[in-house]
């Protein structure tokens, strides 16, 4: 039996809407993951992070919003499927590919 684990952070950053726009795919090839899609006019992308041996890809939907002119609101909410076999030992790895992704964002946005 397979259900979902979910995970979702939010975050405000100090860079512009367009910066981060302009980053998010260079973080996602640092990762060598994919952009499964991306939707321009709504700034939003879905992201396939890529599994272990014995864990499965995760999902993870960015969504991309301008507070003002200088601050950009990212929200992340990340799905990993799992199976009675691999629940414990992907346990926590949809945190830990949020957690990751958002790292490699800000390494990006900071050089």
């Amino acid at each position: 039996m397979a259900y979902l684990r979910e995970a979702k952070q939010e975050l405000e950053v100090d860079f512009s809407l367009d910066s981060v726009w302009v980053a998010i795919p260079k973080a996602v090839a640092a990762l060598s993951w994919e952009i499964k899609e991306r939707d321009i006019s709504t700034h939003q992308l879905t992201i396939i992070a890529t599994g272990g041996i014995m864990s499965y890809d995760s999902m993870l939907k960015v969504m991309v919003e301008r507070v003002d002119e200088k601050t950009t609101s990212v929200v992340i909410d990340g799905e990993t499927p799992v199976t009675t076999i691999t629940a414990t030992m992907d346990y926590g790895e949809t945190y830990n590919r949020i957690d990751e992704f958002v790292l490699m964002l800000a390494k990006i946005m900071n050089s």
